[in-house]
């Protein structure tokens, strides 16, 4: 799976190249989280996910509950965290899902992952959901028609 591999790590690239223009104290709209906070979103989406695909490459189903976005956020209160360390971990985090993404074996891409009451979809669906989901999350944080 190196579609989604490579576009993984060309965002992480992006990012990296452009996190001295991100006022990451700021909020990305009026009323919504702060760019920081969002950033540490990521870093949760990257968590979950990461355990998602580990389990499913183990196992011939996986059922796996959802996460409260909200409550991740607020209960490790990103907003007083280092962005620049937030950063690194959340870059370090995607490479590490582009290592496994990419190695996912043709005869694992079909295996049915149920996430929380979301319907049933292959982990290969799974994993282009997760590039798709970090894309549009990052048209959040980064300046205007950056992506």
């Amino acid at each position: 799976m190196n579609q989604p591999a490579n576009e993984l790590r060309s965002l992480i690239e992006l990012v990296q190249k452009m996190a001295r223009d991100i006022a990451w104290q700021e909020p990305y709209a009026q009323g919504k989280w702060r760019r920081v906070q969002m950033l540490g979103h990521l870093v949760d989406s990257a968590s979950n996910n990461h355990q998602r695909f580990v389990r499913a490459l183990l196992q011939p189903s996986l059922e796996f509950p959802s996460y409260d976005s909200d409550g991740f956020v607020e209960v490790q209160c990103y907003e007083s965290f280092p962005a620049a360390t937030l950063l690194e971990l959340w870059a370090n985090y995607n490479n590490l899902l582009a290592h496994v993404i990419e190695r996912i074996p043709a005869s694992s891409r079909t295996v049915i992952c149920q996430i929380g009451a979301d319907a049933p979809v292959t982990l290969e669906f799974l994993a282009a959901d997760y590039v798709r989901h970090l894309t549009h999350h990052l048209k959040q944080i980064l300046p205007e028609n950056a992506l």
